[in-house]
């Protein structure tokens, strides 16, 4: 019987790695449009993250009301009505590169963001209960976090691709064709999960208290509640890496667009193998032992990075848009931030499996506030565009480097449940 429930879940859990991947490259859009808009709009370091920013505002704003939905309207209402809003945001950012507005280009953010929020409260928390939970759970997370990098990998080699090298050319108009396929992929999504079944795991065990009020929430767990404060950060470290990076790049160390991308990319790829390599050992290490020891090794990568001279060079293999690799000459420090996608790659199944972990009945609400806290990539990276404005670019991630400083708390003591007591049934 057990084995039979596991296979008619196969379908539900293909869907959820594709929306994984939806999630990725709309939320990866901002990334290169970070480079072009600085361009564009003779933006700031600071003003240039303002995408980035509104994409990732749209969590707090939206995490909460997410998680409501997800509780009345189910998995498969919640991820359709996610999709909707994810069509209308991109094709707003498409209207702005016609308009030539910066103004509509934040709002096509912003709704984007509200789309990728609503998506992460559905995948997130249904891969975990199907996986079983514990290890299993993480598991599968870890699995659909590789096709999240997936997508990540593509956008910016694809948008670095449709640059060129021509600065002055550089407009959110030629990025045209990465906005039609997210449009495009948004709506053979929406058709397929309009006529396939979803199972809705939490939210029949979320439902069965007969309309009494319960005194315990998600917040009466210690580990949830530090949880949140890691996912948080950990969030900004995974955006503000490449971000900066990819400033660093192109206004600093003279790389054009394109070959910039391709260094970016290759950060989203590492990603990708890492969450592959997760997902393979996930059911045999617990995400309390990955997640110490993958914060442990990026403090060392990113305190490295910062004493290690912009003037040091070396030939690095890349990812590139034919889907093969090439060799880039970047800054021996660029080398050493972009390794850390390798450790970046498990951070976020592993923080939200631990988070989670016990929570029961209390795991849609929980999900949805968790949504919230995903803010902290606009704002992390914010903080360091604008550290970089009055000092370096490099000097910006000592932002990073005490954030993994809390991650790596988190999962040697922070992460523990100590409030076993409550029944969660």
């Amino acid at each position: 019987m057990e084995k039979q429930a596991k296979k008619n879940y196969a379908l539900p859990i293909a869907m959820m790695f594709a929306l994984f991947f939806m999630i990725a490259f709309v939320t990866g859009l901002q990334n290169p449009f970070g480079v072009i808009v600085k361009s564009q709009f003779h933006a700031s370091n600071l003003l240039s993250q303002l995408g980035n920013f509104a994409n990732f505002f749209a969590y707090a704003c939206m995490g909460i009301p997410a998680g409501i939905m997800l509780e009345k309207l189910g998995y498969k209402k919640t991820s359709l009505a996610a999709i909707a809003v994810g069509f209308v945001g991109v094709g707003i950012t498409y209207l702005s590169g016609i308009s030539g507005s910066f103004a509509v280009y934040l709002i096509g953010a912003l709704v984007s963001g509200f789309s990728m929020c609503m998506l992460n409260v559905v995948v997130n928390p249904m891969l975990n209960t199907l996986g079983g939970s514990g290890n299993k759970g993480n598991q599968l997370i870890q699995f659909g976090g590789a096709c999240n990098s997936i997508g990540a990998t593509i956008v910016p080699v694809l948008v670095g691709y449709l640059m060129g090298s021509d600065e002055t050319a550089r407009t959110i108009a030629k990025a045209n064709p990465a906005l039609f396929l997210a449009m495009g992929i948004f709506a053979l999504a929406f058709i397929v999960l309009a006529v396939m079944d979803i199972p809705e795991p939490n939210i029949t065990k979320s439902n069965t208290n007969n309309g009494e009020k319960d005194q315990y929430s998600p917040f009466s767990f210690r580990h949830y509640i530090l949880g949140v404060i890691a996912i948080f950060i950990y969030v900004g470290i995974e955006v503000g890496i490449p971000n900066i990076a990819n400033l660093f790049m192109t206004k600093e160390a003279g790389i054009d667009t394109t070959a910039a991308g391709f260094v970016v990319g290759t950060y989203w790829f590492l990603m990708l193998i890492g969450r592959l390599c997760g997902g393979m050992i996930g059911a045999k290490i617990s995400s309390r032992t990955m997640l110490s020891i993958v914060s442990a090794a990026l403090i060392v990568l990113v305190i490295s990075a910062i004493f290690t001279p912009t003037t040091v060079q070396i030939n690095m293999p890349v990812f590139q848009s034919n889907i093969s690799f090439g060799m880039a000459q970047v800054p021996l420090c660029i080398m050493l931030l972009v390794i850390g996608g390798f450790c970046t790659s498990v951070m976020w199944g592993s923080i939200y499996n631990l988070a989670v972990e016990g929570l029961g009945k209390y795991t849609a609400k929980a999900s949805g506030f968790f949504m919230v806290m995903v803010c902290g990539g606009g704002v992390l990276p914010a903080i360091q565009g604008y550290i970089a404005d009055i000092s370096t670019y490099m000097q910006s991630f000592w932002v990073i480097a005490i954030g993994l400083a809390y991650i790596l708390f988190y999962a040697l003591i922070g992460s523990k449940n100590v409030n076993t007591s409550i029944k969660t049934n």
